[in-house]
């Protein structure tokens, strides 16, 4: 019962914010493309549920063919981040586009964040439990680890740092929630998102 629910709220929420949100999606695709032209959009291999790969979407924030010429992560500070891409990254809209993603399916709302697939494979045996679950657009490590970016500031190897340092937490938060998962432990990290939205 608790999937269908899960499944059914993720297509209506997603359905509703993409429809409200559409003048905003329009403004920041205009601003994009404006400031720093084509692509608007930016795909991404990630790893999903039962190690199921799909492209994640988020508007880009970075200069095109970014992950060619650095790391799979990015400091507040990275010279590959444009300006109004730190503006989008600042406030998280950059994120908006993964609506789609849980409407596809390949995501949900709340759910551990899906990683990159060489990320997930340093980790296999965690990931191996972490993926039986759909992964989301939020969850307990989104919450905890919102200023991550400015946790990368300064890192000369920020890559091994996010493997070694940042990502081996993250996944004992994606195991609280395994370990948790229900419609009370959703609505309780959804209510911990919005209030620190209305923080911003």
């Amino acid at each position: 019962m608790y999937i269908i629910v899960k499944r059914l709220s993720d297509i209506l929420i997603a359905s509703l914010t993409l429809l409200i949100l559409s003048p905003v999606l329009i403004l920041i695709s205009m601003a994009i493309l404006i400031s720093s032209g084509k692509p608007i959009f930016y795909l991404q291999e990630r790893v999903g549920k039962e190690w199921k790969k799909f492209k994640i979407i988020k508007f880009r924030t970075m200069i095109d063919n970014a992950d060619k010429v650095g790391p799979g992560v990015a400091a507040e500070d990275d010279k590959r981040v444009t300006r109004i891409g730190k503006f989008l990254r600042k406030y998280k809209l950059d994120e908006l586009p993964q609506f789609f993603n849980v409407l596809w399916g390949e995501m949900s709302l709340i759910g551990p964040r899906p990683e990159l697939p060489k990320y997930a494979e340093f980790y296999k045996d965690d990931y191996s439990k972490i993926l039986t679950l759909k992964p989301g657009i939020t969850d307990y490590a989104s919450i905890i680890f919102r200023n991550e970016a400015k946790m990368l500031n300064g890192k000369s190897e920020s890559e091994s740092f996010y493997l070694m340092k940042i990502l081996p937490k993250k996944i004992f938060l994606y195991k609280k929630y395994l370990q948790e998962v229900g419609l009370i432990t959703d609505l309780k990290i959804l209510f911990s998102t919005f209030k620190l939205i209305f923080k911003w």
